[in-house]
């Protein structure tokens, strides 16, 4: 099955999707800062004979509006709720990765009736963290851009399904590859999170909720830990081995637990 491209107008900002198809229950597919839907493909593929499946290119990314005016965490999810509303996609399951996590758990929390279930991937609620906004320019400011082929990128982005699922984001320019983002939008999309945490919100989500984790480090075990305390509903899987692009390192095992998960199978909670 392949995907045809929709295009969702919010406050004049382009929102770029990929629609799989399917005729189940809908699901859509939130990529992670700096990222592109097409990341979801193995997954959309995976799940679209069963499911009604979009992937969503974020304000920002992709084929979305590159340069939108608002970067607040409230204009991420009101396009999420957009995308729901112009698509006719009720009730949905969100799986977000990362800043696609996060949007997908303050979209749980301020619609509790739009949505059915949650999927955090390598995402949590977060605390403040001022040097952030530094840190992540510092790592764009580290990709040599332009590449100057995509073997080129793959190997700067680690190689492997993690670096092809990079590479596959950039664009072709003037014989050059380059990303499909500003630098300073990525940023600006992260400042708020940097200045605030999101554990109230975190405490209202009230729809099943599935944490996969990695062991990427950039959620402490003591982070994960009270996500639990606050919701020991959740189901928690940690995936050993994998980094932040778990999703892309480990499809095969995202997979299966997204299976159970949606089939109301509890995973186990491994700790």
């Amino acid at each position: 099955m392949t995907w045809s491209g929709r295009t969702v107008l919010r406050d004049g900002v382009r929102l770029s999707c990929r629609d799989w198809g399917g005729s189940g229950p809908p699901l859509v597919l939130l990529h992670g800062l700096a990222g592109h839907a097409g990341e979801w493909d193995a997954t959309a593929q995976y799940l679209s004979g069963r499911y009604r499946v979009v992937a969503v290119d974020q304000r920002g990314h992709g084929g979305s509006e590159r340069r939108p005016y608002d970067l607040s965490r409230a204009a991420y999810v009101a396009d999420v709720v957009a995308v729901l509303d112009r698509l006719r996609l009720r009730r949905p399951v969100l799986v977000g990765q990362s800043l696609g996590g996060h949007t997908a758990m303050l979209t749980a929390a301020a619609h509790p009736d739009l949505i059915r279930a949650l999927v955090l991937v390598e995402a949590a609620p977060g605390n403040p963290n001022p040097n952030a906004p530094a840190e992540i320019g510092a790592w764009l400011d580290s990709w040599p851009v332009p590449f100057r082929s995509r073997e080129a990128a793959v190997r700067f982005f680690g190689g492997g399904r993690v670096g092809e699922g990079w590479a596959a984001g950039l664009e072709k320019r003037d014989g050059a590859l380059w990303p499909r983002f500003d630098r300073d939008v990525m940023v600006g999309s992260l400042s708020e999170n940097a200045r605030h945490g999101s554990w109230d919100e975190w405490a209202r989500v009230s729809c099943p909720t599935l944490a996969v984790l990695g062991q990427s480090g950039i959620i402490p075990p003591h982070e994960a830990d009270g996500m639990l305390q606050r919701r020991p509903d959740t189901m928690a899987v940690s995936i050993p081995g994998t980094g932040h692009d778990l999703h892309l390192e480990r499809p095969d095992v995202l997979h299966h637990l997204l299976t159970e998960f949606l089939n109301g199978t509890r995973a186990p909670v491994r700790r």
